[in-house]
Parts: structure tokens; C-alpha cells; sequence
């Protein structure tokens, strides 16, 4: 029986995990997704080769307890950003700050391309993380539209503008809050 390195085993198996997606994270930075594989991101995590079998079935799997990984971390600390005012104006700017922030480590390299290479289920999972995000903007509009500080005549379709617009990570950020915020009638 292998040993763990924690004090319990759910302990253990969540930094087995985070070995193995520290790994996939390291290796998607320098290579393509086709050219990864569980041995060579097994190997990377310090694990035996079959051992990454015991947590993973398959790279897509991989992947998707990666997105879900980041995605909890990621929303955890949004939520934990936002906490701190009701003012659905300062929630925007905060959500817009940390899209614009902390996105450029949460989105790396699970673009179409590689989401696109997965089946179908692994999509629809990692579709769900996504949506967790996305929850997050559409209660903000919500709130701003109730205190009448936002103008959101639809709200999906102001969601999927405003995330377009937090998309290209090349632009100013001031600017970019600046024209979203101009863009939903903020004061």
C-alpha cells in the first residue's frame, strides 16, 4: 500500500492533485496539449507512471479536474473580493479588475482549441465551471439594475458583451473598466 503525505488521505489525494495539475499547467506552457501525455505529466508530478491512474482516468479528465480546480480557487477569490461593499458599481469595477487580473492565469491555454479536442462530456463539464463565473456577473447586474445604477436591458446579452470586452488582455485596464462601465449606464 503507498504511503500518503498528509496527514489524512482526502489531505493527501487534494495535494496528489495539485502535483498533477501543477504538472499539466507547467507542460501546457511549453507544448501543445496533443503533444502531453499521462506519463509524461505523471513524471512531471513526481508520481509513478501507472500511479496517475489511481486519480485520473484519461488527459481529458485531467483537464477537466484542472478547470474545476481553478475555477473554485478563482471564484473563491472573487467572491471573497466582492464581500467587501454592497455598491453594485464597486462589485463591477472589482469583477472587472480581477477578470482583467487574475485572469490571465486562470484562462491559460483552455481555449477552443484545446476544449475542442475533448469529448463531448469533458466540454459540457468544464461548460459548468464556466457558468459558475458567469453567475457571479449576472448576480452584480442584477443588483445594479434593482438599485438602478446599471441599465441591463438583457441581461444574457450584456453578460456574454461584457465578458467579450474583458477578453483581450493587451488593452488598458483603466480603459477597459472605463468603457464597460459607461456601457451599463453606470454612474
Amino acid at each position: 500500500m503507498p504511503r500518503i503525505s498528509a496527514a489524512t488521505v482526502p489531505e493527501h489525494r487534494h495535494q496528489v492533485h495539485r502535483r498533477i495539475f501543477d504538472a499539466f499547467a507547467d507542460l501546457m506552457a511549453q507544448e501543445s496539449y496533443d503533444a502531453i501525455t499521462m506519463a509524461r505529466i505523471a513524471e512531471r508530478a513526481g508520481l509513478g507512471r501507472t500511479a496517475i491512474y489511481h486519480h485520473f482516468p484519461d488527459k481529458a479528465a485531467v483537464v477537466v479536474g484542472f478547470a474545476s480546480a481553478e475555477t473554485e480557487a478563482y471564484v473563491a477569490e472573487l467572491e471573497e473580493r466582492l464581500a467587501s461593499t454592497p455598491d453594485p458599481v464597486l462589485r463591477m469595477r472589482y469583477y472587472i479588475r480581477h477578470q482583467l487580473e487574475a485572469g490571465h492565469t486562470f484562462h491559460m491555454g483552455l481555449g477552443v482549441q484545446l476544449v475542442g479536442r475533448l469529448p463531448d462530456s469533458s466540454r459540457r463539464a468544464i461548460r459548468a465551471h464556466v457558468t459558475a463565473v458567469e453567475d457571479v456577473l449576472r448576480r452584480i447586474l442584477a443588483e445594479g439594475v434593482e438599485s438602478g445604477t446599471m441599465t441591463v436591458p438583457d441581461p444574457d446579452t450584456a453578460l456574454a458583451l461584457v465578458h467579450a470586452c474583458l477578453t483581450p488582455r493587451d488593452l488598458p485596464s483603466e480603459q477597459v473598466e472605463s468603457f464597460v462601465l459607461r456601457a451599463l449606464g453606470c454612474p
